[in-house]
């Protein structure tokens, strides 16, 4: 059975850093592309950044140059550290895999239960 579980969200001050793992079973994600998705309220799940099986990472605008995914493929682990944060980083953030590294969440098979950040003012 596949399990993608996040964790190390948490509530920080703006200008504040987290990093998130999504620790994978039931499935090997060296073989995936990688993801990490957020979704604040009322809004639709987004795309924050990718990394594919060659570990070529890409990264949503907003998101460029304060956060870093990298993957550990020993520990079957991905990563997402997040630096600088802004208040409307606040959103659930889920990990994800698929075959391909698609921009839209629709594509992806594999996800997470999600871990909550917040960020204030």
């Amino acid at each position: 059975q596949v399990r993608l579980a996040e964790s190390g969200g948490g509530s920080v001050q703006a200008g504040g850093s987290l990093r998130l793992s999504c620790a994978a079973s039931g499935i090997t994600i060296s073989s995936y592309c990688a993801a990490w998705f957020r979704q604040g309220p009322g809004k639709e799940r987004e795309g924050v950044a990718w990394i594919g099986r060659g570990a070529s990472a890409n990264y949503a605008d907003s998101v460029k140059g304060r956060f870093t995914i990298s993957r550990d493929n020993a520990n079957n682990c991905l990563y997402l550290q997040m630096t600088s944060l802004k208040p409307e980083d606040t959103a659930m953030y889920y990990c994800a895999l698929e075959s391909w590294c698609y921009r839209s969440a629709s594509n992806y098979n594999y996800w997470g239960q999600g871990t909550q950040v917040t960020v204030s003012s």
